[in-house]
């Protein structure tokens, strides 16, 4: 399957999916750790998550695939919501968690 596809399926066949440096339960960076955190403190309980470290084909198209050029990278719903300084933002508003609750009620 082609990259773009297979971002594609990720995307869509998960309620949120965080393409990141590392694990969820292993970042590698501190960039990756922190919009875990957040997702974690706001209730995420279905978190995908995908380790650019591991894929480089993946790592290499994801910022042409979502217009984004940094990791990790947040999609809620197959839609970009941005990535760490935006998800620790949207996390200290409360709007990451009421985010999560919709997802997790589908």
């Amino acid at each position: 399957m082609p990259v773009m596809e297979r971002i594609q399926a990720e995307v869509e066949g998960h309620p949120i999916v965080l393409f990141m440096k590392g694990t969820a339960q292993f970042p590698m960076c501190g960039f990756s750790s922190r919009a875990v955190q957040a997702l974690k403190a706001a209730g995420a309980t279905t978190l995908h998550t995908v380790n650019v470290l591991e894929d480089p084909e993946i790592r290499a198209n994801l910022p042409r695939y979502s217009n984004w050029p940094t990791f990790p990278q947040l999609f809620i719903h197959g839609e970009l919501i941005g990535g760490c300084d935006i998800t620790l933002e949207l996390y200290e508003s409360g709007e990451l968690a009421r985010m999560i609750s919709e997802t997790q009620r589908q």
